[in-house]
């Protein structure tokens, strides 16, 4: 914040000045924005651009990125710190980008997670590399910051909430078939055809061929009629974790990609549960902790409009008897209480274990939680939960595994293949037991 009087004279060296994006920036700046996940941030890319902002979503995080960040950040902080710092200063100081011209678009949580400080190492970064007058845009339900140039529309916000339901759905899609494709690289294609013709959609403003309804109607078809191999159904790994490290592949070092590898079926949960997950939160603190009342009632309205975005989609993906169907919110909360306390709110919090359980519940015993080394949340309602999840669910496989600049990739790899191997063999046990009418064939419908 600017240096006030009341500040002490030998903190001002500390003190980072807030640069705000103004409205004439709008027109001249390029918005550079960290990757995530990348289905859901090319989405979310257009609609941005449709909204008249000229944003860059950093598509991969590479070896140097870390370095950068490892340079310019504590490492006390945690790696999706080290990740997203590194991977703007870097993209900055590679003589790509006019730095008198750009600006950096980050997301602000608001919680007690240090992704909350994110800004704030930003900001620092910025100064330490000598490049203080990049405006940092910090975007956060709560409104920590304005930026004068900055606003979104209703309309914005609707092609954003859309943008979240079709980036979780073609996910979804493309990992319950691609392991089975007769032609390699037929998912791939299959999933680049509908990921631009969202893009598409999206990021026009003029008519196009498509309304959302029938751009969900025509992915499922699409997918639900891919050609696959009729082979017994494949031992189901879910992914779940610390969200940056969950759904960035240059994060988690492509496991979804070592999953498919080693002859399994990868299970990502959704982007959008994360959200519902935090209006959630607000009901929990005015039930138990005595927060506002119109808190919970804003809360419980956007659950709602947002399980109303993918209602129809949920429906289609029932029909078709072949994906995962997302639960409620509700639902989730429900199962995890059976576990912990919603009040394990920072970071993922009870999310984390409710995910958990929803996979295992619906079939997909076998767990890789994925987190960055010394996240605390992440420790306590992932790795911490699984003794009790073991004793409620025997037959479940989870393995955590960390993720540091520092981690060994191959004690990674070996953790995941050590899990892998378990599930194959839990699989072959059940499959005895059950008998030939318990197979499954690569179109059977999603459960056990």
């Amino acid at each position: 914040l600017p240096i006030c009087s009341s500040v002490d004279p030998s903190a001002a060296a500390y003190v980072n000045p807030v640069v705000s994006f103004t409205e004439e920036m709008r027109f001249e700046h390029t918005l550079l924005a960290p990757q995530m996940a990348p289905t859901h941030f090319k989405l979310l890319e257009a609609v941005m651009r449709r909204a008249g902002y000229r944003t860059e979503v950093l598509e991969h995080a590479s070896k140097d990125d870390i370095e950068t960040g490892l340079k310019y950040v504590n490492n006390d902080a945690c790696y999706p710190t080290i990740i997203v710092v590194g991977q703007l200063i870097n993209a900055l100081q590679s003589g790509k980008y006019d730095v008198n011209k750009t600006s950096l678009l980050i997301t602000q949580t608001g919680g007690g997670c240090r992704a909350t400080n994110y800004v704030a190492f930003l900001r620092k970064a910025l100064k330490d590399a000598h490049m203080p007058q990049v405006p940092v845009i910090a975007l956060s339900v709560q409104g920590f910051e304005s930026n004068p140039g900055f606003t979104l529309k209703p309309a914005d916000l609707h092609r954003a909430v859309q943008a979240l339901v079709l980036g979780d759905l073609l996910q979804t899609v493309l990992l319950r078939v691609r392991p089975y494709e007769l032609h390699k690289g037929s998912a791939d294609a299959l999933y680049q055809l509908w990921l631009d013709r969202c893009v598409d959609y999206l990021g026009s403003s003029a008519p196009t061929e498509f309304t959302f309804n029938r751009l969900a109607d025509e992915i499922v078809d699409a997918f639900s009629n891919f050609e696959m191999k009729d082979i017994d159904r494949k031992p189901r790994v879910g992914v779940v974790g610390e969200i940056l490290v969950k759904f960035q592949p240059d994060a988690n070092n492509n496991v979804v990609k070592v999953i498919e590898n080693e002859g399994c079926e990868a299970v990502v949960p959704g982007l959008l549960d994360f959200f519902l997950y935090c209006f959630r939160n607000a009901i929990y603190k005015h039930e138990k902790l005595g927060a506002k009342k119109k808190g919970a009632v804003a809360a419980r309205l956007g659950i709602t409009l947002l399980e109303q975005y993918r209602k129809y989609i949920k429906r289609r993906l029932n029909e078709s008897g072949m994906f995962p169907v997302p639960e409620t919110i509700d639902e989730l909360a429900a199962r995890a209480e059976n576990v912990l306390s919603l009040g394990n709110a920072t970071g993922e919090g009870w999310f984390l274990t409710a995910e958990m359980i929803e996979l295992i519940e619906e079939g997909v015993p076998n767990i890789v939680c994925v987190q960055p080394f010394a996240c605390l949340p992440n420790h306590v309602t992932g790795k911490g939960m699984l003794k009790e999840l073991r004793r409620q669910y025997p037959h479940a496989n989870i393995v955590p595994v960390d993720y540091d600049p520092g981690a060994s990739e191959v004690n990674q790899l070996n953790r995941i293949k050590l899990m892998i191997s378990t599930s194959f063999t839990n699989q072959t046990v059940e499959d005895k037991a059950v008998g030939a009418a318990g197979a499954f064939t690569g179109k059977d419908a999603f459960g056990t």
